[in-house]
Order: structure tokens, then C-alpha cells, then sequence
């Protein structure tokens, strides 16, 4: 987990509640036929108990989720592509709902109107509000 995504994860998560597994490994690696790991920052299950949990499994079937990823910088293409291709990887999952967002730590007015085309909901939060500072 990072230092610099991880606090806006669990920030974002605190305010819709739900079950929030971190580093989700939604693509388990096979080298043989040369598949990678690929680790959502964040899923959330709506409608159940507040809770937390690291990467393991979880039967998402007929759940509503939301997929988070999470970069500190500016709103990107490589956030928006996570944020898009993460919500695709997790229909295999079977959820009942599955919402998009993409967090990070300034705007970008292009990308947003992309992101909205695309239903991902960008979510901004700068590093002067850690809580930390």
C-alpha cells in the first residue's frame, strides 16, 4: 500500500461506509501463460457492516460495489484507464452494481468530461487535507 494513496482510499471510504478490501488481487499471476498480478487500491461493499480487510478473497456475487483507484497526483489518463478497466475486470466477479471512482489530489477539467462520459466518478482530494497536515 502507499503512503501517498492509501489515506485518500480510507478517506473516501469513510464517507459511504460499507466493507473495504484493500489491494484487492482481482487477476491472480500465472507466469505460464504470462498473465499479472492486478490489484485494485480498493473495493468496497455497500450494505454491510463498516469493516476493512486486506487483498484476500470475497464473494462479491450479487453485491453492490464500488471499485476505487487511487493516485495522489493530477487526474490522468493512467488513473482513468485503472479506474475504467478495474470496474470491467470485477464484472467476472458477478456484483449486482458495480460504481467507478477515481480518486486523486488535483483536477483536471479534460479528463473530467472523459471520466463522466465513461461513469467514473472523480473524486479530488488534496494532499492539504490528510490528515496529517
Amino acid at each position: 500500500m502507499s503512503k501517498y494513496e492509501t489515506w485518500r482510499t480510507r478517506q473516501y471510504w469513510h464517507s459511504v461506509g460499507g466493507y473495504l478490501i484493500e489491494e484487492f488481487h482481482a487477476i491472480k499471476p500465472d507466469k505460464a501463460i504470462q498473465v499479472h498480478k492486478r490489484a485494485i487500491d480498493g473495493i468496497i461493499v455497500l450494505g454491510i457492516e463498516k469493516g476493512r480487510q486486506a487483498g484476500e478473497q470475497y464473494d462479491f456475487q450479487n453485491k453492490d460495489i464500488i471499485v476505487v483507484q487511487t493516485k495522489k497526483n493530477t487526474l490522468g489518463m493512467h488513473l482513468m484507464g485503472q479506474a475504467y478497466f478495474s470496474a470491467k475486470i470485477m464484472e467476472r466477479f458477478q456484483p449486482k452494481s458495480i460504481k467507478s471512482v477515481a480518486i486523486c489530489g488535483s483536477p483536471d477539467s479534460e479528463m473530467q468530461a472523459l471520466c463522466d462520459q465513461h461513469n467514473i466518478e472523480v473524486i479530488i482530494i488534496p494532499e492539504s487535507d490528510k490528515p496529517d497536515n
